[in-house]
């Protein structure tokens, strides 16, 4: 009687479902120790969830007091809120003629070594110092008011701007530069009609957003001795006018709509 050798059938499939295992074993490893470094954070800061619901429902609570705004305040927060749209209106322009130094200081392509090294070590210094940082300190320099809140919103543009600037310099095609030195430019002569012609769309839409961004910075700074709105909304909190704050709240609102909407028809148009 012959014997019948069985023949083991392989699932095909069976090679791509260990490969995509593998594939899958990395992704998963990371997940776990994020997952682990998430877990051990919280437990560090003292994150409770059921103190956040709880926290939840008494800030429902309160809402109650918010409402109705004091509409009678409105005409005497104007003025603050005007305050507060100046202050971003004279620090942007400020920041961004800043900004247009040091960010061709530290682009590589234009900038020599001894000065591209100081002026990237300068905006790397000022992105990793918040506004409010600055501002106190020049608070403690020449007290509250204004003028230390322009100064801290034009130094807070340098950091994005001026990095901005420089990372755009450094991506233009190297033969525009060099054609344009061939000639006999000199530096000066290539920035101003290779660089700044390039650089110049991005430039000022990114500085018409900047405004947009010191618009709502300048409502925090103003918490903290630069006056304008914020100032006015921190008083009324503290004095427990609920009533009085809302209707603070709700003109903040309207000035970072508002120039939200500006920022994106100038962007657009340029």
């Amino acid at each position: 009687m012959p014997r019948i050798h069985s023949v083991t059938t392989r699932d095909p499939t069976e090679p791509h479902r260990a490969s995509g295992l593998r594939r899958m074993r990395r992704p998963a490893l990371f997940a776990l120790a994020l997952g682990l470094v998430v877990y051990w954070t919280a437990v560090q800061c003292n994150v409770s969830p059921s103190e956040l619901v709880d926290g939840a429902f008494r800030g429902l609570e309160v809402l109650v007091f918010f409402v109705p705004p004091d509409w009678h305040a409105l005409p005497e927060l104007a003025g603050p809120a005007l305050v507060t749209v100046l202050l971003a209106a004279v620090a942007t322009p400020l920041g961004v003629a800043l900004s247009a130094v040091f960010g061709l200081a530290a682009a590589r392509n234009v900038a020599p070594g001894w000065l591209r090294t100081p002026a990237r070590m300068l905006i790397g210094l000022e992105r990793a110092l918040p506004e409010i940082i600055i501002l106190l300190l020049l608070v403690a320099a020449l007290g509250v008011g204004p003028f230390p809140g322009v100064i801290a919103l034009a130094l807070g543009s340098i950091g994005m701007l001026g990095k901005l600037l420089a990372d755009s310099v450094e991506e233009i095609d190297a033969r525009v530069l060099e054609s344009v030195e061939t000639v006999g430019a000199t530096r000066w002569q290539v920035i101003r009609h290779a660089v700044i012609p390039e650089v110049l769309p991005s430039f000022l839409a990114n500085a018409i957003f900047r405004f947009e961004v010191n618009i709502r910075a300048s409502v925090l700074l103003g918490a903290v001795g630069a006056g304008g709105i914020g100032f006015e909304l921190s008083k009324a909190m503290s004095l427990l006018e609920y009533e009085r704050a809302m209707s603070a709240v709700l003109l903040t609102l309207a000035l970072v709509f508002g120039a939200e909407r500006v920022s994106d028809f100038l962007r657009r148009r340029v």
